[in-house]
This record gives structure tokens, sequence and C-alpha cells, in this order.
């Protein structure tokens, strides 16, 4: 599930891509979609109606219904800097939990170690285990 935390700028943007994918051929349409995901966090699967096309018109729809919130810039702002700094945390539990468990290495603890070991003078030449 994506956002449904929308600024007026933003909401404009999304519709400008709904009007190109609805006109656009299956391939293009991929790519709309996905930059809707990855730029918007937007996913035509939270709000449209199975089976039938959603665009701008089924967007605005969304809006009037509640479904999709308009906020203001710096709300969606201040939204979206909570959402990165809790996926950098998420994802460094994440790894500290899968370097505990054997499943990963600790990329920045082996970087420390390969510099030590090259720093001294007369290595063999093999790097230090991991």
């Amino acid at each position: 599930m994506g956002r449904n935390k929308f600024s007026q700028k933003e909401l404009k943007e999304i519709g400008k891509l709904l009007l190109q994918k609805n006109a656009a051929n299956r391939g293009k349409q991929k790519l709309i979609r996905h930059q809707l995901r990855v730029d918007y966090e937007f996913n035509i699967s939270d709000f449209n109606e199975p089976g039938k096309a959603f665009g701008e018109k089924e967007l605005l729809e969304a809006v009037r219904r509640g479904a999709i919130q308009v906020l203001d810039d710096d709300t969606i702002a201040a939204m979206k800097e909570k959402r990165a700094r809790d996926k950098a945390r998420d994802e460094a539990v994440s790894t500290q939990e899968a370097v505990k468990s054997g499943e990963q290495t600790d990329w920045q603890e082996a970087l420390r170690q390969w510099k030590e070991w090259e720093g001294k003078e007369g290595n063999a030449a093999q790097p230090p285990e991991v």
C-alpha cells in the first residue's frame, strides 16, 4: 500500500501522468505506473475498482470521497522526511540482525579491517579474514 495523502501540486502531476498512461501503449503504461509508485508512492490499485481504467477523473473522485487527502506542501514534506528516517532506521536494524545471524557481512567492519591491513608494511599477500 502506498500513500493516500498528497499535496495539490503532487495531485496535478499524478493527474498528468494518469492522462499519459491512458493514452499510451502497454509498455509505456508500465513505465508510468512504475513512476507513480516510485516517485509518488501512488498505487492505482489502492483507489480503483478492479477491471476499470483509472484516470484523472477517477483520481478526482477518490479525492472527493475522501480516499485521498489533500494536505499542504510543508506537511507532505515533513511526512516524507519521517518516512525516509523510518525506512533508514528499519534498514539499519535489518542489517544488524542479518550480520548477527551470519546472513550478511558487516561491510563497514570488513572495509576497516582491509584499510588497516593495507596500511601495514610488509604484509603477506593474503587479505584479512572477515
